[in-house]
């Protein structure tokens, strides 16, 4: 082979092997995707696919469904039927957001009455009561029983809760007994400002039971500064009450 033809070969090897990185380069970018949390792969040190590991969602075998700890009907006088009820979440170190539950009522004889859809918060190692005025007019609701299915909850990794939660105070009961009022004080521990704080109330009677509840909202609660969120009811208590429980019910950040 001549000199030339030598020549000629190295420049086409070169310009080949040129075209061929280009192309490689090309073609893993068009096609070549990241590892990620959402790839449906199980990858990047995940214990599950898309779960554990550098992923922020927990997989099913690090879970613990929420516990529907009761639920209650409570009358509320003028044929009026309120509902309360109590989950918790046992996950100490995580919590999930706007988890679908449904509340089937039944009257006597188990017949039934409605069902109440809606969603709630879970945030870590918190139990969270479930309101629900007005749940039925009309009627008598004899049973009612709230239910989470398993596969809602999308768990994710929260080892420390970043919710902004008002502390309660003292609480008064006043009013009459056909017309009960109860104030509690709440205090913002923050800098900040907060609107719009959705205050729930469970009054339980001697043996223990839940024998009135209900909500309001707390329009603002001034930067460490102190607010009353005050409950009324419109009949007597069934029952002479013996404890008081509030719980402001603030909403998980939108994470992840």
């Amino acid at each position: 082979m001549s000199w030339a033809a030598r020549r000629r070969l190295f420049i086409l090897l070169t310009l080949g092997s040129v075209i061929a990185v280009f192309l490689v380069i090309a073609l893993t970018a068009a096609f070549y995707k990241a590892p990620s949390c959402v790839d449906g792969v199980q990858n990047q040190g995940e214990a599950g696919i898309d779960c554990g590991g550098p992923c922020p969602y927990l997989c099913t075998a690090e879970e613990q469904s929420p516990t529907v700890l009761f639920t209650q009907p409570l009358p509320n006088g003028s044929g009026r039927t309120d509902i309360i009820a109590s989950v918790e979440n046992k996950n100490i170190d995580a919590a999930a957001r706007n988890v679908p539950y449904s509340i089937m009522l039944y009257g006597p004889g188990q017949s039934f009455l409605k069902e109440i859809t809606g969603t709630l918060d879970l945030p870590p190692g918190a139990t969270v009561p479930v309101y629900v005025p007005g749940a039925l007019y009309g009627g008598e609701v004899a049973s009612a029983f709230l239910d989470i299915a398993s596969s809602s909850p999308k768990w994710f990794a929260l080892p420390s809760d970043p919710r902004i939660v008002p502390a309660v105070g003292a609480t008064n009961i006043g009013g009459t007994a056909s017309a009960p009022r109860i104030e509690a004080v709440l205090t913002n521990p923050s800098v900040t400002m907060l609107t719009d704080v959705l205050v729930i109330i469970l009054v339980r009677g001697t043996n223990g039971n839940v024998i009135a509840a209900s909500q309001t909202v707390v329009p603002a609660l001034p930067a460490q500064g102190r607010g009353i969120a005050t409950f009324t009811w419109n009949s007597a208590f069934s029952d002479t009450p013996a404890s008081i429980e509030v719980v402001p019910v603030v909403p998980l950040p939108p994470y992840p």
